[in-house]
């Protein structure tokens, strides 16, 4: 044997690189000229619960959203669902709103919520919890970084609704806490997120599981022809609608893309940018999690007030960042693309890539968390 065979220096692992077209991240915003969508009903005209609808009220909601307005007669009707809309259209709503109607007025309705990253989870039990005030209804939220040990206590409970991250679910089902044999509705949100993320396998593993499913949703803002197969196998022949076409980058963001020259230092370009006053609360992604934390310490270093979110961080430090964020206490929040899903905070001025997104859906993702529910955004993408 060669003594100095594993002293052979291995070959690095270079990032990929980008193959976007800088040019098609130029867009300007079309806000301005695009009617917002009016439903010819409110509420109270959908025949709700009297509790559903009082807390509908409370959220200061009148009229359902577009997405929600095409899909709650048919989810109260129990149809199975893909449902495409862009980001900031009421997604959550437009699955929570009939499931609950279904758990309010007929007997042993249990559904399961899987999503892509621990910020969805929470932020879906959030809303489920608001919208389920004053009744019995009770949720369980089953994420990563968190106790296994509450987690596994918690899974043994009869619960109502439960949400979750694939790899969570499965090792609570694979340790024989969580039953799932008989949840009778399954909602995928957020559904392309989760296979980018390599969550195919999990997932089949418990739609297979699910033995009396009676009602199938998926949600998501972009969809791949290539996906159609799982889909189908998943959902069958299930309704479409479509509010979006799934490919298209926000209509309520002006985008644009910033060259850094060769003699330029790009982080002081970042820096004099965001100092203008119009960048009031900033999401600023980078690549990887080395990079986030990197540019966050730069960002302090320059008397910036920032925080970074990745996956490598405790999910209370992320809550904790991500919570300081939406109260203004600081300026700019560095994240990978665990913060382009799931993370539903109003008033983003400006989405900023420090570098070029590897793929469209990510792009469209990331900028989507601007210009929401009829504002106007800004993203900018440095180019080098």
């Amino acid at each position: 044997m060669n003594k100095h065979k594993n002293n052979r220096a291995k070959p690095s692992k270079r990032r990929p690189v980008s193959q976007l077209n800088p040019e098609l991240l130029v867009k300007k915003s079309k806000s301005i000229t695009t009617a917002p969508y009016v439903s010819t009903r409110t509420f109270e005209q959908l025949n709700l619960h009297k509790d559903l609808l009082s807390n509908i009220a409370n959220k200061g909601y009148l009229s359902p959203s577009e997405i929600q307005d095409k899909c709650i007669d048919k989810l109260i009707a129990r149809e199975n669902l893909v449902g495409i809309a862009a980001t900031g259209t009421g997604k959550t709503g437009a699955f929570l709103i009939p499931i609950i109607q279904q758990m309010l007025t007929a007997a042993n309705v249990i559904s399961l919520v899987v999503v892509p990253t621990r910020e969805l989870a929470q932020q879906v039990q959030a809303e489920f919890k608001s919208l389920t005030q004053n009744t019995k209804l009770n949720s369980a939220c089953f994420i990563g970084g968190t106790s296994v040990g509450k987690d596994l206590s918690l899974a043994k409970r009869k619960t109502n609704l439960i949400v979750g991250t694939p790899g969570r679910l499965n090792d609570l089902i694979d340790r024989k806490a969580l039953r799932i044999e008989n949840i009778s509705v399954l909602v995928l949100d957020e559904f392309d997120r989760m296979l980018d993320m390599g969550f195919v396998k999990p997932i089949q593993k418990i739609v297979s599981g699910m033995h009396n499913r009676q009602q199938t949703l998926l949600f998501s803002a972009t969809l791949d022809s290539s996906q159609e197969k799982l889909i189908t196998q998943i959902a069958g022949n299930a309704t479409r609608v479509n509010v979006t076409n799934g490919l298209k980058s926000s209509d309520n963001v002006d985008q644009n893309i910033i060259r850094v020259k060769n003699r330029e230092n790009k982080f002081d370009v970042l820096v004099n940018l965001v100092k203008e006053s119009s960048f009031e609360k900033v999401l600023l992604f980078s690549e990887t999690k080395r990079g986030v934390d990197k540019l966050s310490k730069q960002l302090k270093n320059s008397g910036m007030k920032s925080d970074v979110i990745h996956g490598n961080k405790s999910q209370n430090y992320r809550t904790k960042a991500i919570a300081l964020f939406k109260a203004g206490k600081i300026k700019i929040l560095v994240a990978t693309d665990v913060a382009a899903r799931g993370i539903d905070i109003k008033g983003v001025t400006h989405v900023i890539n420090y570098q070029l997104p590897q793929t469209m859906d990510s792009y469209i993702h990331r900028i989507g968390r601007t210009g929401r529910a009829e504002a106007t955004g800004v993203a900018y993408t440095f180019v080098n």
